[in-house]
C-alpha cells in the first residue's frame, strides 16, 4: 500500500532531510497519493502513501502518537485490523484514525515484539520506539512485503527498494554469493543477500531492534513445519479444512479495504477459484481483469479461452488486454526500472503491463500466487518426489538452471569459487520440522524460494503503478495447513488435487482439468528476432565487457544458439544473463 524509507544514525550527525527526498523519489510511484517526512536529530523517516484504508489524512504516514512516543512507517495491510482495535479499546486505547496503522502502534505498545503473533496481514514497518531509543523493525510471516537497508557503523538506512538506497552512498560491487544464486535459482537470491554488496534484505518472518550505537538484534519469529498433524485425518477432511481456510483468506482480503477490489484473472485454476469463492461468499459485480501476448510457434500466449469461461460462469465485470511483441520491448526497460532486483520471470513483464490497464479501474487485486508452490502445482516436484539419494542432487537436477561446472564456465576467475546454491539448499533442508526429502522441497520453496521470485515480481509490478496485490494462497494459516498435507495426496491429478476437489461444482471441469498453464511471455522463452538482436546487444556492450562479469566466449556461444541453452524448468538462460545485465545498466550505471 505504500513505499517507506528511513536513516537511524549513530555518528552524531542529523538524519539529512535531502537524503530522505532523494528516496522517496524513488519510492513514488509505491505510493501516489501523498507523501510525509518526519526527521528528530539522528532519526528520520520517509513515506509515500497508497491510500486503502482510512482515506482521510489521519491515515497519514509517518504517524505519530504523543502519547506513547512512537513513530511508525508502514507498508501493506493489516487484515484483521478492526479485531485487535476492539480489543486494545477494551485494554483502555483510545484512536485518533480508523487506519490498521494505529493499530500496529497501539498493539506494539501493549504487547512489544510480541505485538507480531497477533498481527495477520502482509506488512513490513518500522517503529520508533523514543523512550527506549531504540529501532524496531518486522516484516510478515511470508515476506509479502520487502524490505532493504544498509547497515554500516555510521548508519542504517532502510527503504521498500534497493533503487531508494542506491541515491545514498554504499557499496555498489557484485556480491558473488549472490551472483552464483542469481544465475542458478532464475533470479532467487535468498535473504539477507541482494546482488548489490551494500544492500541487504530482512528476512520473512523476521525482525529486527538496533540501538543508539548501531547494535543489531535479528530473530526469527515464524518457522514453519512440514510434519503430519497428531491424529488421524482423512483426505476428505484435509480438503474440507483447505477449503474453509482458503474461503476465509479470500474473503478477510476482500473485506479489508475502503476502496474497491478487482481480481487478476490468468484464466488458470489458481485465480478461478478466487472468482468462484468470492461468489460463493456472496459477492456481486466482480471485477476481472486478463491480459495475453502473442502465440510462437506452438506455444500459446493467452489463456483467455480459459478466462473468458470464468467470466461467462460468473458475470464478472472483465476488462481484457492484449499485447503484440512489437509493443513489449519498447516497454522492457520500464519494467526493468521498477524491478528491486534483477527477475528473469517471464511473467514480470507481463504484471507490469496487465498493473498499468488495471491501475485505471482499482488500487487493490487478488492474486493467484502461491497456489503452485504449497499445492504442488509444478511438473517438476513429482520427478524430485521420485528421485533418490542425495537430497540436494535430486533437488537440484529438476530446478537449477546451471550446474555448478557450467555456472563456471559462465564468470570471469574473479567470481569463480564454491557452489554457494548448494550450500544454501544444504542450510535449508538440514533444518528440523521436515517429515521428508519432498516435505523439505516444499517447505523451502512456499518459505523462502517464492518470496523472492513471484511474491518479489508481483509486489513491484504492481506497486510500479500504485496497485496494491493480495496473495489469499499464501495466507499464514492455509500455509501451515497446506504444509501439514501429504505429499502424495497434494500431487495427485498431476498436482494440487485439494483446489481440483475443491473447485468441482464451482468451476468448469475444462478449467479444472486443463494442462497446467503459466503466464505466458513466449517472446522472452524462445528467443528470436528483434528480441535476439536486443539481449544480444545487451551482452555485447562496452558497458557489460566492462563489468566484467560474464565469460566473453560463453556468452557468444548462448547468443549463437539460445535454444540449446535452455533451463530445467523450460527458461532461457540468454535472457537471464540479458536481464542481469540490462538491470545493471539500468540501476547502477544510469
Amino acid at each position: 500500500m505504500c513505499g517507506i524509507c528511513g536513516q537511524f544514525r549513530f555518528d552524531g550527525k542529523e538524519v539529512s532531510s535531502k537524503s530522505l527526498d532523494n528516496m522517496m523519489t524513488k519510492l513514488a510511484r509505491r505510493g501516489p497519493d501523498s507523501s510525509g517526512k518526519w526527521i528528530r536529530g539522528s532519526i528520520g523517516f520517509g513515506h509515500q502513501r497508497l491510500s486503502i484504508i482510512d482515506l482521510s489524512n489521519l491515515g497519514s504516514q509517518p504517524m505519530i502518537d504523543d502519547k506513547l512516543e512512537l513513530t511508525l512507517v508502514f507498508n501493506g495491510t493489516i487484515y484483521n485490523y478492526k479485531s485487535l482495535r476492539a480489543q486494545l479499546t477494551d485494554k483502555g486505547y483510545t484512536f485518533f484514525s480508523h487506519s490498521d496503522t494505529e493499530v500496529i502502534l497501539k498493539a506494539y505498545h501493549h504487547w512489544g515484539e510480541s505485538c507480531l503473533e497477533h498481527l495477520d496481514g502482509m506488512f513490513v514497518f518500522v517503529i520508533w520506539d523514543q523512550p527506549s531509543k531504540k529501532l524496531f523493525i518486522a516484516r510478515d510471516r511470508m515476506g509479502i512485503k520487502p524490505l532493504y537497508f544498509n547497515s554500516t557503523s555510521k548508519a542504517f538506512t532502510f527503504a521498500s527498494n534497493s533503487q531508494a538506497l542506491l541515491t545514498q552512498n554504499l557499496d555498489k560491487s557484485i556480491n558473488p554469493v549472490a551472483l552464483h544464486q542469481q544465475l542458478s535459482l532464475h533470479g532467487v537470491v535468498p535473504a539477507p543477500n541482494t546482488i548489490i554488496n551494500g544492500i541487504q534484505k530482512l528476512k520473512p518472518g523476521t525482525f529486527m531492534t538496533l540501538n543508539s550505537k548501531g547494535r543489531i538484534q535479528e530473530k526469527t519469529y515464524w518457522k514453519p513445519t512440514a510434519k503430519r498433524p497428531e491424529g488421524k485425518i482423512s483426505n476428505q477432511e484435509y480438503i474440507e479444512k483447505t477449503h474453509e481456510l482458503l474461503s476465509a483468506a479470500v474473503i478477510k482480503r476482500m473485506n479489508a479495504s475502503d476502496v474497491p477490489i478487482g481480481v487478476l484473472l490468468s484464466g488458470g485454476l489458481d485465480s478461478s477459484l478466487i472468482v468462484a469463492l468470492l461468489k460463493e461468499a456472496g459477492h456481486e459485480r466482480i471485477r476481472t481483469f486478463s491480459i495475453g501476448f502473442e502465440d510462437i510457434e506452438d506455444e500459446s500466449g493467452s489463456e483467455f479461452e480459459y478466462s473468458d469461461q470464468i467470466v461467462s460462469r460468473f458475470n464478472t465485470e472483465h476488462k481484457k488486454y492484449k499485447v503484440s511483441n512489437e509493443e513489449v520491448l519498447p516497454r522492457l526497460s520500464e519494467a526493468v526500472i521498477n524491478m528491486a532486483e534483477p527477475m528473469v520471470g517471464q511473467d514480470a513483464v507481463a504484471f507490469y503491463l496487465l498493473s498499468e490497464q488495471v491501475s485505471k479501474h482499482t488500487k487493490v487485486v487478488l492474486s493467484g500466487q502461491g497456489a503452485d508452490e504449497a499445492f504442488a502445482g509444478y511438473f517438476w516436484y513429482p520427478k524430485m518426489a521420485k528421485e533418490n539419494g542425495d537430497e540436494i542432487e535430486c533437488f537440484s537436477k529438476h530446478y537449477v538452471d546451471r550446474p555448478h561446472e557450467e555456472y563456471l564456465q559462465t564468470v570471469v576467475s574473479k567470481y569463480q569459487g564454491e557452489n554457494h546454491t548448494h550450500i544454501w539448499l544444504d542450510k535449508e533442508f538440514s533444518k528440523t520440522g521436515a517429515e521428508s526429502f519432498i516435505d523439505k522441497v516444499f517447505r523451502t520453496d512456499m518459505t523462502r524460494l517464492i518470496v523472492d521470485d513471484p511474491v518479489k515480481r508481483v509486489d513491484n509490478m504492481t506497486m510500479a503503478w500504485g496497485l496494491e496485490a493480495r496473495v489469499p494462497f499464501m495466507d499464514t494459516d492455509l500455509v501451515e495447513w497446506a504444509l501439514s498435507i501429504p505429499p502424495s495426496l497434494k500431487m495427485k491429478e498431476e498436482g494440487k488435487h485439494p483446489l481440483k476437489s475443491i473447485s468441482r461444482g464451482l468451476l468448469p471441469d475444462s478449467v479444472i482439468d486443463r494442462k497446467k498453464g503459466y503466464f505466458p511471455m513466449p517472446a522472452l522463452k524462445y528467443i528470436q528476432g528483434d528480441f535476439l538482436e536486443f539481449m544480444s546487444d545487451i551482452l555485447l556492450s562496452g558497458a557489460c565487457r566492462n563489468r566484467g562479469i560474464f565469460d566473453k566466449h560463453y556468452v557468444n556461444k548462448v547468443i549463437d544458439s539460445p535454444r540449446d541453452y535452455m533451463t530445467a524448468l523450460n527458461g532461457s538462460r540468454l535472457w537471464h544473463l540479458a536481464l542481469l545485465e540490462y538491470w545493471f545498466q539500468i540501476n547502477l550505471d544510469s
